[in-house]
């Protein structure tokens, strides 16, 4: 019997209270069906990513740009009904379950989703996290992603933006700013200043009512 203990050296650390951080891997118990599917899934949903990023650096106007993203978002709404359809017949899939990848690509793709996708699915991820299924970082951002989208401060500042008019970026409004870095660590995020290059609290701070108004004005979610 084989068994693979699966750790994320580069991108979350350990915490106290039950922090999900390592899996302990026993790949005989794999649901062997799906893995072929949500290999295919994880690479369709990474590779136009990947695309796109290199190709951003040309210029978001550039024609090559824009068919990448159509291309993209073409493969993320292949991806979801496939998801949809695994998460409704199993229920969420842990990396005890169908590897690494396979249950990161569920993540991804419910991550890459629209709102309504996000929130019916957030209770499902919340219940994994807890039982030890997903990682408590893949919980933090989700949870992120919906509060920006939704209009509300972010917990644990895994959400950024690009200002439209002048193009600095900036770290969409987070709740109690100065508690921020603890409930990163609580959730396996890395600290601030290697998150952010340059990041400053106290900057961050001052400039806030200015990112909120911002962040508002311009529609950003």
């Amino acid at each position: 019997m084989k068994k693979v203990t699966v750790i994320a050296l580069c991108f979350f650390s350990i915490r106290l209270f039950g922090q999900v951080t390592t899996f302990t891997i026993d790949s005989s118990k794999f649901k062997t069906i799906l893995l072929p599917v949500l290999d295919s899934i994880y690479q369709d949903d990474q590779q136009p990513r990947l695309l796109v990023m290199s190709l951003k650096a040309k210029g978001s106007d550039s024609v090559e740009f824009n068919q990448a993203v159509r291309a993209m978002k073409m493969k993320d709404s292949s991806n979801l009904v496939k998801v949809t359809g695994i998460l409704n017949d199993y229920g969420w899939l842990g990396p005890q379950d169908v590897g690494f990848n396979g249950s990161q690509a569920l993540f991804l793709v419910i991550q890459h989703a629209d709102l309504q996708t996000q929130r019916r699915y957030l209770p499902m991820i919340q219940k994994a996290e807890k039982e030890g299924r997903t990682f408590s970082s893949n919980l933090a951002i989700l949870e992120d992603r919906i509060a920006m989208r939704e209009g509300r401060r972010q917990l644990y500042g895994s959400q950024g933006f690009r200002d439209k008019e002048t193009g600095k970026n900036y770290i969409y409004p987070v709740v109690d700013p100065e508690n921020l870095e603890s409930r990163r660590k609580a959730m396996g995020l890395t600290p601030m200043e290697q998150y952010v290059k340059g990041w400053n609290l106290d900057a961050y701070m001052k400039e806030l009512p200015e990112i909120e108004k911002i962040a508002k004005r311009q529609n950003i979610h």
